[in-house]
């Protein structure tokens, strides 16, 4: 917001009757607004008032005045980027493209595991990420504007960050043209954010990865016989749907506001 909360919103808000997405937008701008800051304060009823006294003075009773914690540089970094709960889906999908590196090289023949598991790697890290099973910021990243909607997409690049480089060292260790495990990686997370603005992104991520390891992984081992979507020739499709989901992610962003999506 470029201008001031007009003040029927603003009392809307003080009085709790906006919606989700409303009531972020307004937190984002009185969090830099020391003048709505101000004007918000007036719209304060007795109650309130009373309230956060009591609630100062029961502080001031209970908890004496200390010296602030020293923290290193890099913690609020990490802090408003990601969790410790995302430490170990990243570890384990390392380790699973280890081991289909592993297994690609001792069975070329075979179709490739390591392509075979690019679409859904990064799955179990973005349904974690925009879950609150398992995480301890949970009410930071429900409770305001900035920890909501902002540190959620900032968790799902960091995701990415843990995922891409480790298929991009296997991918080109065992010759695999970068197309072919970077473009359906890229399309099954937005895939799963445009999926989860409607269903929320952990049932997404559950549904997509579940369809292709049923309908396209599990066949084609069995088999022995790589499937059309992982060879040369299904590069412009991956090409397309690669640009067309962003495209559609980014259409229904206003729906990933809603906690529906944060499932």
């Amino acid at each position: 917001m470029t201008s001031h909360v007009p003040g029927k919103s603003l009392a809307a808000y003080a009085r709790g009757e906006l919606d989700d997405a409303s009531s972020w937008t307004v937190e984002a701008h009185v969090d830099s607004c020391p003048v709505c800051v101000m004007r918000l304060g007036d719209m304060a009823g007795p109650d309130v008032e009373a309230m956060v006294d009591a609630g100062r003075a029961g502080i001031a009773a209970h908890w004496p005045v200390t010296a602030p914690v020293r923290r290193r540089a890099w913690q609020p970094a990490w802090r408003r980027w990601t969790s410790w709960s995302l430490v170990a889906p990243a570890v384990v999908t390392v380790l699973a493209l280890l081991a289909a590196f592993v297994l690609d090289r001792e069975y070329p023949d075979r179709p490739s595991l390591v392509l075979l598991l690019a679409p859904v790697a990064p799955l179990a890290g973005l349904a974690l990420a925009w879950s609150h099973h398992g995480d301890p910021g949970w009410e930071a990243v429900a409770g305001t504007a900035r920890a909501g909607l902002d540190l959620l997409l900032r968790r799902s690049l960091v995701v990415l960050a843990a995922v891409v480089p480790p298929l991009a060292v296997v991918g080109w260790a065992l010759g695999r043209a970068p197309a072919l495990w970077l473009l359906p990686c890229l399309t099954f997370t937005s895939a799963t954010l445009l999926l989860g603005s409607l269903v929320g992104v952990s049932r997404a991520a559950a549904v997509l990865g579940g369809g292709w390891v049923l309908a396209i992984a599990t066949p084609a081992v069995v088999a022995g016989v790589s499937p059309v979507l992982i060879q040369p020739a299904s590069v412009p499709v991956w090409a397309v749907a690669g640009v067309l989901m962003p495209v559609l992610t980014l259409l229904r962003s206003g729906a990933m506001r809603r906690l529906n999506s944060w499932r």
